[in-house]
């Protein structure tokens, strides 16, 4: 029997982090709201797990971690907590972590039309709050499109926009991948 989303009234972010460890599912915390998370579609599935196999050797020669979709991000100690599509970091503390990374370096959202607004909104302003975030990838599930934020002097985050065809130059990791790459056997709706 699968238990039925019941979260406590109210609750604290420490009251969220041993209440989830008992749920099947996923939730975000963000502002003492419990959100539970959907699954997403196969092309969400796929460039999320293409980007992880395009940089997963590359990262264990520098002793970082790249985790997809199950782990959380913690932006204070009050929350948000949320689960990117993929999160890295080379923080001594984060690859020791068990229950959530605190200093990443890079995070991708694969956007889908239902998470759209909020990855490019409340959820970048938040992530942008994390002084190890260095870039931040937004990369469209519905046609090849990605879009690099990357950290710049002050609070100046500047944009990177690729197509088909285009390298990705991540700074933060000193990697390169084509766009191609992420949507490898990926199959779009047609009009």
């Amino acid at each position: 029997m699968v238990a039925s989303f019941q979260p406590p009234p109210n609750m604290t972010a420490e009251v969220y982090l041993d209440w989830e460890t008992h749920q099947e599912s996923r939730h975000e915390y963000v502002g003492g709201t419990v959100v539970a998370m959907t699954g997403g579609t196969i092309p969400h599935n796929d460039i999320a797990l293409n980007f992880y196999t395009s940089l997963r050797s590359h990262l264990r020669t520098k002793g970082c971690r790249i985790n997809v979709a199950d782990v959380k991000v913690q932006i204070s100690t009050q929350g948000p907590y949320y689960y990117p599509d993929v999160v890295i970091s080379c923080a001594p503390t984060d690859l020791e972590a068990r229950q959530f990374i605190q200093l990443p370096i890079l995070i991708a959202e694969v956007l889908s039309p239902g998470t759209e607004a909020n990855d490019r909104g409340k959820k970048f302003r938040n992530y942008q709050t994390l002084s190890s975030l260095q870039e931040y990838l937004l990369i469209d599930s519905e046609k090849m499109a990605v879009e690099c934020y990357r950290r710049g002097e002050g609070r100046m985050w500047l944009y990177y926009p690729y197509g088909s065809g285009d390298i990705i130059r991540l700074d933060s990791l000193g990697f390169d991948c084509p766009v191609d790459v992420l949507y490898e056997g990926v199959q779009f709706e047609s009009n």
